[in-house]
């Protein structure tokens, strides 16, 4: 029988305790030794709720702990130290998105990941649902041949969240709010590209082994300056095209919406992931078409954050299971929005390389 694995968490924030936290807790097979984040008073309330024994404000210290594995919810800036750092001290790590915010930074960090043999992973909830884990098999076994142009949009009720707000009502009720400065300060890599986009393009590079080239693209700012509207034409591998675009402005009792548009030299693949008119459809030349039927709610619906951190422990237990946001598809996400900001701050086409 396997031994269970040894968790550690930095960056105890508002996502972390909300959901990762939780989950680790949850799992039989894991045990959660060392929590890092800043604050004295917080790392008590932690204690007090989770009876956590060791929690620190330097992230050094949770590897006194020996861990195999680390979860990794910090501020975006900071994503890369961190997991540098948890890599470096031989621990696979569970990522959040965005994986980084700089291509460089992306590229470091892969090679360090396939030198080092470690799992990273990124919990982009939806490549974890079973419909986008299809739509993935589909197209690599050749359903609608090669891919020639892609269509992706995503759209969320959260222009709260990106304009700076404190008082949100989604989190209302949840240990922590999400910091402003994380998710509304272009400095310190908010916005909508950093903070929604970076799960759809994720979920088109799981879907497809195409390669990023260069980017157009503009974007519409909140009060604070960060992005709250973001449309670009792309060019890939392949000879393929496609235009994405995301925005922060639904309203609050809509749902939120991921479409995936595939055009391929022998049909296309549409994945429709609104509430109400979920579909994946692959539609061919020759009309061999396949309709995967879709039960009302069941594509977000099967969006599930403990689905991507119970894979992240039998990993590091040496389980195999599918890493559904591996480094790869988190170097081709951060190429495309590094070069998505920089294109539209200079007003020119930008190489994702």
């Amino acid at each position: 029988m396997k031994e269970n694995v040894r968790i550690a968490v930095i960056g105890a924030g508002w996502w972390a305790c909300e959901s990762h936290i939780p989950h680790i807790l949850k799992n039989p097979n894991a045990e959660l030794v060392s929590v890092c984040r800043l604050g004295t008073n917080e790392l008590e309330h932690l204690k007090k709720s989770y009876g956590i024994m060791h929690l620190t404000e330097d992230h050094r210290e949770v590897y006194t702990q020996n861990p195999h594995g680390v979860v990794v919810a910090s501020p975006h800036v900071l994503h890369f130290e961190h997991a540098i750092t948890a890599l470096e001290n031989r621990c696979h790590v569970l990522l959040e998105k965005p994986m980084v915010t700089d291509t460089q930074q992306a590229k470091v960090l892969c090679n360090i990941v396939k030198e080092s043999g470690k799992v990273l992973m990124t919990p982009y909830g939806l490549n974890y649902s079973n419909y986008m884990e299809k739509a993935a098999d589909k197209v690599e076994e050749g359903c609608i041949g090669e891919i020639k142009h892609i269509v992706l949009h995503m759209s969320s009720a959260l222009l709260d969240l990106f304009g700076g707000e404190s008082d949100l009502d989604f989190a209302r009720n949840h240990m922590y709010q999400p910091s402003p400065s994380t998710w509304s300060d272009p400095l310190r890599a908010g916005g909508y590209g950093w903070g929604q986009m970076s799960h759809a393009l994720a979920a088109l590079f799981f879907v497809t082994n195409l390669e990023p080239l260069d980017v157009n693209a503009i974007t519409v700012k909140s009060p604070t300056g960060a992005d709250y509207y973001d449309a670009a034409i792309l060019r890939f591998s392949q000879g393929a095209t496609g235009s994405i675009s995301g925005a922060a402005g639904l309203p609050k009792h809509c749902p939120a919406q991921l479409e995936l548009k595939l055009f391929g030299s022998e049909g296309m693949l549409l994945l429709d992931m609104e509430e109400g008119r979920e579909r994946l459809q692959i539609r061919r030349f020759d009309q061999r078409d396949t309709i995967h039927p879709m039960a009302h709610g069941e594509a977000y619906g099967s969006y599930s954050t403990e689905e991507s951190v119970n894979r992240f422990i039998k990993l590091c237990r040496g389980v195999k299971v599918r890493n559904c946001g591996d480094q790869i598809v988190g170097l081709k996400t951060i190429q495309v929005l590094d070069a998505l900001y920089k294109s539209s701050a200079t007003g020119g086409t930008v190489s994702c390389k």
